[in-house]
């Protein structure tokens, strides 16, 4: 099976969809994933069927099968804390509108942090989150809701896969629960990346490999158990480009997407606010499995070519 590898890419007023698809060839890839809106508000543009459509013909064009693209909920939903009422009835109603917006542009894997108890402790936190998703989830839907595995910074939920089990087995509708895996993210979290049929063993065990459905591959700023989630650059960081190509090839996860997060990177050091995406570059040397050594100044080499 071909590798399915693609990258973040923008959902913007104009092109919406069409855009996504655009930007994912513009990188050599053959999925993606999106917002549909700003992570950090609830802005959202209305959908535009034509953009849809388009689209999809052009995926279909392009080898790029639908099945394969994800969206992200945006990080402000927080299900785990529920302190107070009205902001958690929010929260529960924003993540069903998203979840109508997937259904609307036919996307059926919506990745979801599942929040933070904030003083509340892990256990409260679990238990909101599950009542909260079977709010969600109490309808019949072909979108998977999949929870993302945490770093454990401050009060994150699912910092472990102890946490995302507990999540997984309180919800009614398994059918519309699984899992989205983040390299950095379980690094971060205290797992060794660099064994990593170890994790899918113990993944296997408690919930089984079936529920996982995406895979962010990012490498990371700190050391295994820092709990921090800071992604870095494939090959950049202290996962590795080695374990990280071991992740991405790992034959068990062959037919799930793998979605790349890494960081923008500046145009040189003196100007941080011009930044651009380093995934057409980390898909070829993924593809390739080859190290390219010289990642930043050859992104920064070609950013600089184009904007001349």
């Amino acid at each position: 099976m071909d590798l399915i590898i693609g990258s973040h890419v923008s959902f913007t007023k104009d092109k919406q969809l069409l855009g996504c698809v655009e930007e994912t060839l513009s990188y050599g890839a053959n999925t993606f994933m999106f917002y549909t809106g700003a992570p950090q508000n609830t802005n959202r543009m209305e959908i535009d069927d034509n953009k849809t459509k388009e689209a999809i013909k052009l995926m279909e064009e392009n080898n790029i099968d639908y099945k394969n693209v994800v969206v992200h909920a945006p990080y402000i939903i927080n299900l785990a804390n529920n302190s107070d009422d009205e902001k958690w009835n929010f929260a529960i109603n924003f993540l069903k509108q998203e979840i109508s917006r997937c259904e609307k542009l036919g996307v059926d894997k919506l990745v979801l942090h599942p929040g933070s108890h904030v003083g509340l402790g892990s256990e409260v936190g679990i238990q909101n989150i599950i009542d909260a998703l079977n709010i969600v989830l109490n309808r019949k839907t072909n979108v998977k809701i999949l929870i993302e595995t945490m770093a454990g910074k401050g009060s994150e939920c699912g910092r472990n896969l102890d946490e995302v089990r507990k999540i997984i087995d309180g919800v009614d509708n398994k059918e519309c629960i699984g899992i989205c895996l983040d390299t950095c993210h379980l690094n971060d979290s205290g797992y060794d990346v660099n064994n990593f049929d170890k994790i899918l063993d113990e993944i296997d065990n408690k919930v089984g490999l079936d529920k996982i459905y995406c895979i962010h591959i990012n490498d990371s700023k700190n050391v295994c158990g820092a709990g921090k989630d800071r992604h870095e650059n494939i090959g950049l960081g202290t996962i590795g480009f080695d374990s990280l190509i071991n992740i991405i090839y790992n034959e068990r996860l062959s037919n799930i997407p793998k979605i790349l997060e890494t960081p923008y990177v500046s145009i040189d050091d003196n100007s941080k606010d011009k930044i651009y995406p380093p995934y057409k570059f980390e898909i070829e040397m993924i593809r390739n499995k080859i190290n390219n050594s010289n990642l930043i100044s050859d992104i920064r080499n070609y950013y600089k070519d184009i904007i001349k």
